[in-house]
């Protein structure tokens, strides 16, 4: 088993994170799940940088689950840094947040993000969710290999 990080929770909500954790476990999605609690921990996590800097870039999270409303640097900020550097814009950003706002959904995609769901209130809703979600970035996607972009981009230009 590979103790690569599978999914990466973003997530300041204490509540939302047990919720999250226990809909994946129940569903055996993923084994491997690490959580930032604000926006600045999320890009330490996905940049390799702080107290991740022995991470991997070629060990990228298979998927990262993103609230919007986060202390710090807010969702739509991660998804901006993330969607701008060649070693990370492959990684599929999948934005979970309980905004209702157009514009947080107009801006998402105009950024890059793969999937915008917005959070059920109800707790089975919420993790019959989750467990789509899971279902279909962990098992069903095929996302190109770490760095396959940037060597791409490299050979055709």
């Amino acid at each position: 088993m590979s103790n690569e990080v599978e999914i990466l929770l973003v997530e300041d909500s204490p509540e939302d994170v047990e919720l999250t954790l226990r809909a994946l476990r129940r569903a055996k999605i993923a084994n491997v799940i690490h959580i930032a609690e604000d926006g600045t921990e999320a890009l330490d996590f996905i940049f390799c940088r702080g107290p991740h800097k022995d991470r991997s870039f070629y060990h990228p999270p298979k998927l990262v689950l993103l609230d919007l409303n986060l202390p710090k640097i807010d969702g739509l900020e991660v998804l901006r840094a993330v969607r701008a550097d060649e070693r990370t814009k492959a990684i599929p950003v999948v934005i979970f947040t309980i905004s209702k706002e157009q514009r947080h959904l107009i801006e998402g995609y105009s950024l890059g993000v793969n999937a915008f769901v917005q959070k059920p209130v109800d707790f089975e809703q919420f993790g019959e969710a989750i467990r789509h979600i899971g279902m279909f970035w962990m098992l069903v996607n095929q996302s190109p290999p770490p760095g396959a972009l940037a060597a791409h981009k490299s050979a055709a230009g």
